[in-house]
């Protein structure tokens, strides 16, 4: 569905892409991870046609990005754009008549719209009435209501309370189910574990790691991660290291790798004579590879 090959981007002497290489299949989610300035924003900029790239080439659907393409890809980004005085049937007629959509067609496909985002009984209702999650499911309708193929959502739920986000993931999963292809901008790494198939990680403007959750695991040589707090770390890490296990930093904890799952009990007899405060184990997650993908580069 979307091929990105060789893209490069600068900005003066500032590289924001370098080489980047990306693909996406058709009906894939496929979350695009990274800090602010890795180059998200740039990347999406250029799919849409509102920016050049220098160098690269990006087809979309097997077609080079054209006026042409733009009209099978529909985006939500982060800023929300909809107009808050008019009522949500307005504000998707708006957008439908910019995508050239006729009358007949544009009802239809409001109704239709508004239905799968859960909105229809507040379709007279202006914008600013709704709440926070219903604005940004009213966003993402804004960008389905010319049918595209490949949807762009950046950030979509960013600043959401825990409900508001589920109803969004919801939603998300039903487009991938109606065969929709969705390229996902996220801070939210277990956001990414939850909707992918594929992740991508992104720093300074380069694909550090891709792939599907589990082969993105293969990358740690772990099998599972303890954390654990004490007053004797520098002990803890000593010991740990007699075991094999490979010590790490996550913030203020201590973690430590272990290549072959233990029990509990197994673990606390390792660090026998040392005081331990607790100790917990954790499955390899998004967030430890991530963290060790982009601290290596």
């Amino acid at each position: 569905m979307l091929v990105i090959e060789n893209l490069t981007k600068s900005y003066g002497q500032i590289k924001v892409l370098q080489n980047l290489n990306l693909r996406i299949e058709s009906g894939e989610i496929y979350g695009l991870l990274g800090a602010n300035g890795a180059g998200k924003t740039t990347t999406i900029n250029i799919i849409c046609d509102l920016l050049k790239a220098d160098n690269g080439q990006i087809t979309i659907n097997h077609q080079p990005i054209s006026a042409a393409t733009k009209k099978i890809i529909g985006i939500a980004p982060q800023e929300s754009l909809l107009y808050k005085t008019l009522t949500c049937e307005e504000n998707l007629n708006f957008f439908a008549k910019i995508y050239g959509l006729n009358r007949e067609t544009r009802q239809k496909q409001i109704t239709e719209i508004l239905t799968a985002v859960g909105l229809l009984d507040r379709a007279k209702s202006p914008v600013e009435t709704l709440s926070g999650g219903m604005q940004r499911r009213l966003n993402i309708a804004v960008a389905l209501v010319h049918q595209p193929k490949l949807v762009i959502l950046d950030e979509p739920t960013t600043g959401l309370d825990i409900e508001a986000r589920y109803e969004i993931w919801e939603l998300i999963r039903q487009l991938k189910n109606q065969g929709i292809t969705i390229l996902l901008t996220t801070h939210l790494l277990d956001e990414a574990e939850r909707l992918c198939q594929k992740i991508g990680i992104l720093k300074n403007g380069r694909i550090l790691a891709e792939g599907s959750l589990n082969e993105l695991r293969a990358l740690i040589p772990a099998s599972e991660i303890v954390v654990v707090q004490t007053t004797q770390e520098k002990e803890a890490i000593a010991c740990a290291k007699q075991h094999n296990f490979t010590p790490r930093r996550y913030g203020n904890e201590l973690a430590f790798w272990l290549p072959e799952p233990l029990e509990l009990k197994e673990i606390i007899s390792l660090f026998e004579g040392i005081n331990i405060d607790s100790i917990a184990r954790q499955p390899v997650r998004l967030e430890h590879i991530y963290l060790e993908v982009t601290q290596q580069f």
